[in-house]
């Protein structure tokens, strides 16, 4: 076995393969101290909950508390490996400033309370708005980190219980485009591909994705890709210099904001070289010829001088999209946060369908989600999509629903779309929404504009309920704080980017007084006296085990079918993806093989909506548009960004992740290992215009929007001339300094209030941005902490 620095090699060793090969087993782990894996009492069933790859994984349980982790040598979807959250992430679990008891708000600070006086004042609170508003004033907003049980059962809760049309995830911050784009071109939601197209694949193309710092066991995989015979060619998309850039054949950097011009610049190529599956395009896909003629305006010059580009770099990538035999594209945050964000997105479908490039091994594409169980919150329904993939513009499907929960139809609220995040938070500002159930999720860092997010937040109008492990920056403004269980303390599924399944067992207790998110759910509703149609309280299910039973007959029959699935079945195999029937034991590892879609007028997801204004399809027009449900080639025109840079605010600014951090830090701050890796927000400059503006490598530097500003640490190099970045996981916690008020280092202090008119995706890469020098930093950089893991490479 061997030794290597969990931090510093994040990717560990190389296990060259080749295409069509076995990708090799190495197995990862790290243990408390100097625990040795033969002093473990026991370990238990679970993956990974810090990203969105779904790494499969054993925890490791001495004196009933988490002491480790070990990567799973049979999972189907990392073999073994493990990235840095994965190795230290656990530690959060045994923070010292876990929620361990109810808060309550009296006389403006926040008291411990019992779970009855909490619940009471929630309850209180929503039985008088249901009274004096009804359930518009009633509004949820949960995550992509819980499980599939509980967002089934808060969609049921809030869509059938209470009858409101307001809740969101914060998928919608990361994945909501996925959604969105798979919809447009396929007629629903659901990942095509499969993690095992990479080892077919002899091009890989990543746009605006920086697998190797969201994804990084996925990008170990591409690495032995590219050590072994036969590698691929990788195109890398991305106006920063990331790892991925750095080991791809060709790296495009375009100027934030110009996504469809790049992309309409490469299909015209695609086209007008002749390099278009006729026989695909024409027996799967109805639009070509609107597509093809809207590109035709886009030659690689005109799509080059938008974004800042060569001419010839635009016909060199699409020489190497347009002759590839098996060709895999993966999109991610570079395109669902920036401008366009939907559009943008759908053009990378459009490739893959012109090329013929779905349903066969190394061929497809992955709208990829950032969070590990954003695919759960879309297929249950917790997020702007009914429950199962269903339809809201259909009545037949919200019947269908309503039938399964034994409801009345008229309790689901589908007179009109479901209220995105952006629009409840307009909805609070102006106090008609009064009420807000926040779970797993810290606003207070993660939204755009952070000054008006806070001030929504904290108005007296507004009964503020946050369900969390941590008294986080949202927490702190709340009304009710309930204490939550975290991953290993409860039990239920969770389901990755390309549709894999795993359960996660319940390990050891929770600390204190928390509850696990379902119990807390279930809770309310039984104090709410929920009923079904037959005078039986609703929702019918009363633990994870019930609540999964429930959620398979939901899925039942839809694309995200689980009715073959089983704990039982779970607890055997690591890792099934859907659909799983009776009919398919053993999962589906493509989608659309056959050439057939989820897009037939009267089974599909959604009718669309128009990729530049938003305006919603009408039924009568998809019906005449795509009567046979085949996939859609949809053009969208370039528009330029509402904000950009200006004499005042010369700079692109963007911001986005790294690879030690997961969101606002509020479990990876707690980790030793990761937090001394990455204590402190920085920014990162090109070297010309770090030069010019009179920067050295350290300097402490503002970057300011008309927003606020923001002062960082510079790093220089890595990114293109013209474009700053920040990351966004620095909010004002921190675990040296917890009761501290910095506010001028959460990134998201800069970015403005505007979102995708598709997906409804709030942007935070396209703001307009100053640059000044400060002062130069003497504070040294933190030490690093010894990261020692463990890693056996099976041959």
């Amino acid at each position: 076995m061997g030794k290597r620095d969990g931090i510093t090699e994040p990717w560990g060793t190389r296990t060259p393969y080749g295409p069509g090969e076995p990708w090799p087993v190495r197995v990862d782990s790290h243990l408390d101290g100097d625990l040795r894996p033969d002093d473990v009492d026991r370990w238990v069933r679970s993956a990974a909950v810090l990203h969105s790859n779904g790494d499969g994984l054993d925890i490791a349980v001495k004196d009933g508390r988490i002491a480790g982790v070990r990567g799973r040598a049979d999972d189907r979807v990392n073999h073994g490996r493990l990235d840095p959250k994965d190795l230290f992430g656990w530690q959060a679990n045994s923070s010292p400033d876990r929620l361990t008891t109810p808060l309550v708000r009296k006389d403006g600070e926040l008291v411990e309370a019992s779970w009855d006086e909490a619940m009471d004042l929630v309850v209180r609170r929503s039985k008088e708005l249901l009274d004096e508003q009804g359930p518009g004033a009633l509004g949820f907003y949960t995550s992509g980190q819980l499980f599939a049980e509980e967002y089934y059962t808060l969609a049921a809760i809030a869509r059938g219980g209470l009858g409101t049309n307001h809740l969101d995830g914060n998928t919608r911050l990361c994945t909501a485009t996925a959604a969105a784009a798979l919809k447009e071109s396929f007629g629903c939601d659901g990942q095509p591909s499969s993690y095992t197209d990479v080892d077919h694949a002899d091009v890989i193309a990543l746009f605006g994705h920086n697998m190797a710092e969201t994804q990084a066991v996925l990008w170990s995989r591409i690495l032995d890709r590219l050590a072994g015979p036969r590698p691929p060619a990788v195109l890398c998309v991305d106006p920063r210099d990331t790892p991925v850039a750095r080991a791809a054949t060709l790296h495009l950097a375009p100027l934030p904001g110009t996504n469809v011009a790049l992309m309409n610049g490469i299909l015209h190529e695609i086209i007008e070289h002749g390099w278009v599956d006729r026989e695909y395009v024409e027996r799967c896909t109805v639009g070509y010829d609107d597509l093809a003629a809207l590109v035709a305006d886009y030659p690689p010059e005109r799509a080059a001088e938008i974004c800042g580009l060569d001419a010839g770099e635009i016909r060199e990538a699409a020489r190497l999209l347009g002759s590839a035999e098996r060709l895999l594209c993966t999109v991610l945050q570079g395109f669902y946060q920036s401008h366009q964000a939907s559009a943008a997105a759908v053009q990378v479908n459009n490739l893959v369908l012109l090329r013929g490039m779905l349903g066969k091994p190394g061929a497809g594409v992955l709208q990829m989600n950032g969070q590990p169980t954003a695919q759960n919150t879309r297929e249950c329904g917790a997020d702007g999509d009914l429950t199962g993939f269903r339809n809201w513009a259909n009545d037949a499907h919200v019947a269908e629903l309503a039938a399964l929960w034994n409801v009345d139809v008229g309790k689901i609220p589908h007179y009109g779309p479901p209220t995105h995040l952006m629009q409840m938070l307009r909805y609070a500002e102006t106090g008609t929404l009064r009420f807000l159930w926040v779970s797993a999720t810290n606003p207070v860092v993660s939204l755009p504009e952070l000054h008006r997010i806070r001030s929504i937040l904290d108005s007296p109008r507004l009964f503020l309920v946050v369900q969390d492990a941590f008294l986080t920056e949202t927490a702190e403004l709340a009304d009710v704080v309930l204490p939550a269980a975290m991953w290993g303390e409860k039990t239920g599924t969770f389901t990755n980017v390309d549709r894999t399944v795993h359960l996660s067992e319940k390990a050891v207790e929770p600390p204190g007084q928390a509850r696990p998110d379902l119990d807390i759910f279930l809770d309310y509703a039984r104090r709410m006296d929920f009923r079904g149609n037959d005078g039986e309280p609703f929702p019918q299910w009363h633990d994870a085990e019930t609540a999964f039973e429930a959620w398979k007959r939901a899925s039942a029959g839809r694309p995200c079918d689980y009715s073959g699935l089983s704990y039982a079945k779970l607890r055997e195999v690591s890792g099934v993806q859907w659909p799983c029937t009776p009919d398919s034991p053993e999962g589906t590892e493509r989608l659309y093989t056959d050439g057939k879609f989820f897009a037939q007028p009267d089974y599909c997801e959604g009718y669309g909506r128009d990729l530049v204004t938003g305006a919603p399809m009408e039924p009568t027009e998809y019906r005449a548009m795509n009567p046979d449900g085949k996939a859609m080639l949809k053009a969208a025109e370039y528009l330029p960004a509402h904000e950009t840079p200006s004499e005042d605010h010369p700079f692109f600014l963007i911001n986005g992740r790294t690879i030690y951090h997961f969101h606002t830090r509020t479990k990876t701050g707690r980790a030793p290992e990761l937090r001394a890796a990455a204590p402190e927000v920085w920014l990162e400059v090109s070297a010309r215009d770090a030069e010019a503006a009179g920067l050295a490598e350290g300097d402490l530097a503002e970057v300011s929007t008309p927003r606020g500003a923001v002062r960082a640490r510079v790093r220089i190099g890595g990114i293109r001339d013209g474009v700053l970045f920040l990351p966004f996981h620095y909010g004002y916690w921190d675990v040296e300094h917890p009761a501290g008020k910095d506010g001028d280092r959460a990134a998201n202090e800069l970015t403005f209030t505007d979102w995708d008119p598709v997906s409804k995706q709030p942007l935070f890469k396209t703001a307009a941005a100053a640059l000044r020098r400060v002062g130069a930093v003497a504070a040294p950089a933190a030490e690093p902490v010894p990261a020692t893991v463990d890693e056996e490479v099976v041959r």
